[in-house]
């Protein structure tokens, strides 16, 4: 059975976990093959890590690069990801158990199978459970970093907004599925590291018009994340991403690449694989929603908040009034409007919340549900069918904008981060 709907997990377990997935029928002695600050990165994990990577690319049947260059990629990608660990910690992003449990359970959940179904399915795709835990773990740590570190720091202003929008008004909005390659520059880089990059940029360029497969040339020459995925970025809308990439993609038919592209991060080759237009009209279905919040923190376990809002639920059925209970109780900031959230759109509330909303009819109020907030009632006022064109189209603007912004300070980010890193490399020692 094939894993729906935790592709991206188990693409980022294949190219940054570290499980075991066969013990060696040789036995041999452990030893460092790089060192990353005070922490290090043995010849175990990288074997693991590579056994992973050449699995996951073979199901994908990309060619695989030359033993040294896989091994080397693989080592950087693992260094890159400790360092970025490390930061995490230092500023006290971390993932506990329970935290943990609640994602692999949304996991399973997402997959129509009970706890014990999804762990045995990962057996027979010869992932160990604990290893898959700690890359999930992992996982999550780095995407809370890069949202604290990046995300939360970007400002899309109205004035942004409107401009891209008058720019781009009686075009064809369009949406492009991507593969691409980056060959990366060292912040401040020299002319002579600048010259080495660029030739080696070519060289992957040569290599793919003489008929050599997108994909494989990624996986040797690409230093992106994605390079042992065959450097797929999947579909992106025109506006997320930079645009002199949009203005060179909008003239390309489906399979050919651009030219070489120099970024604030190195020089990028990019393949068309489609484009399609994106849809225009936009009508939703709205929820007019209120609820109760109950926080857990150090003071209010689960257990707590769950005993109170049962009693609440039963105030409820007694005939106590939900807006002055949620005034008096509510832990949100929507306590002092009675617990109302106004007219909610799909995808505006955690999956949780929005899934047990859509399950009640208006008038109806939900047993205690659970989300990354905490625990909550809620209740359906009323519903209706509004035309969010306009309104859909500034929230696509402004997403669209963000992702690309997000995109261009996480790479320098992390490239800063890289070089600031004391790393010695053991490799050559073998």
């Amino acid at each position: 059975m094939k894993l729906r709907h935790i592709s991206r997990a188990l693409a980022l377990v294949a190219l940054i976990g570290t499980s075991q997935l066969a013990s060696a029928s040789v036995e041999t002695i452990d030893r460092i093959v790089a060192v990353v600050n005070k922490s290090a990165v043995t010849q175990q994990e990288l074997d693991a890590r590579i056994s992973s990577v050449q699995k996951n690319m073979e199901s994908q049947r990309i060619t695989l690069p030359p033993a040294a260059v896989l091994k080397q990629q693989v080592l950087d990608r693992m260094i890159l990801e400790l360092v970025q660990v490390q930061y995490a910690d230092q500023i006290g992003i971390r993932v506990d158990d329970s935290q943990l449990e609640r994602a692999i359970g949304r996991m399973a959940e997402q997959n129509k199978m009970s706890l014990p179904q999804f762990r045995e399915t990962l057996a027979k795709q010869g992932m160990s459970w604990k290893s898959f835990r700690e890359d999930i773990r992992r996982e999550i740590t780095l995407t809370r970093l890069k949202e604290r570190e990046i995300d939360n720091r970007i400002v899309i202003s109205d004035s942004e907004i409107d401009e891209y929008i008058k720019l781009n008004t009686g075009k064809e909005q369009q949406e492009f599925r991507l593969a691409h390659i980056l060959i990366p520059l060292p912040e401040n880089a020299s002319p002579e590291q600048i010259t080495a990059k660029r030739t080696r940029a070519l060289a992957a360029i040569e290599e793919i018009k003489s008929g050599k497969d997108f994909a494989s040339i990624a996986a040797v020459y690409s230093s992106a994340p994605d390079a042992t995925s065959g450097g797929s970025l999947g579909w992106r809308a025109a506006g997320s991403l930079p645009p002199a990439f949009t203005q060179l993609l909008e003239k390309l038919n489906p399979g050919e690449i651009t030219d070489l592209v120099r970024s604030p991060g190195g020089f990028h080759i990019v393949k068309l694989l489609e484009k399609r237009s994106q849809e225009q009209k936009t009508v939703v279905e709205q929820t007019h929603a209120r609820h109760i919040l109950i926080r857990t923190n150090e003071l209010v376990s689960e257990g707590d908040a769950r005993q109170r809002l049962n009693q609440l639920a039963d105030r409820l059925k007694n005939g106590s009034k939900f807006e002055e209970l949620a005034r008096l109780y509510s832990d949100d900031g929507s306590a002092s409007k009675g617990g109302d959230l106004g007219w909610l759109t799909p995808g505006e509330t955690v999956p949780e919340f929005e899934t047990a909303m859509n399950a009640l009819k208006p008038g109806e109020t939900s047993q205690v549900i659970q989300s990354p907030f905490g625990l909550h009632i809620i209740q359906v006022l009323e519903r209706r069918s509004k035309d969010m064109t306009k309104e859909r189209e500034r929230f696509r603007v402004r997403n669209e904008l963000k992702q690309r912004k997000s995109e261009e300070q996480f790479e320098d980010w992390l490239r800063q981060q890289r070089d600031r890193a004391f790393v010695e490399l053991r490799l050559k020692d073998e």
